[in-house]
């Protein structure tokens, strides 16, 4: 008769440990703002061009915005979150809107 040993893997174990001790980078919701000047078009040629989104959800989100007065855009880690207001900034004042665009967390 044959014994086969059993014995725990320790490398298997280091990994699990490991993975229950992650902690995740918070995120944070990009949230566009309604104003009296800031064109429907210009809205949606950013939610497609700086969002990537299709032209009937963009076309949603900037009605959203219009009638609620702001609306949820995306949810990112902070630094894209933060790169992707400026995005929106700077393309707004290039075009002389006063549009705003701001980040909560999550």
């Amino acid at each position: 008769m044959t014994t086969v040993a059993t014995t725990t893997l320790p490398e298997v174990e280091e990994v699990l440990d490991h993975k229950v001790g992650l902690s995740y980078l918070p995120m944070y919701r990009v949230i566009m703002w309604d104003d009296d000047v800031t064109t429907m078009e210009f809205v949606i040629r950013i939610l497609i061009h700086l969002f990537g989104k299709d032209f009937e959800t963009a076309e949603q989100v900037m009605y959203e915005i219009h009638n609620a007065g702001s609306a949820y855009v995306a949810t990112l880690p902070l630094e894209q979150a933060e790169f992707k207001v400026d995005q929106v900034h700077n393309a707004a004042a290039m075009e002389q809107f006063p549009f705003t665009c701001t980040i909560e967390r999550e």
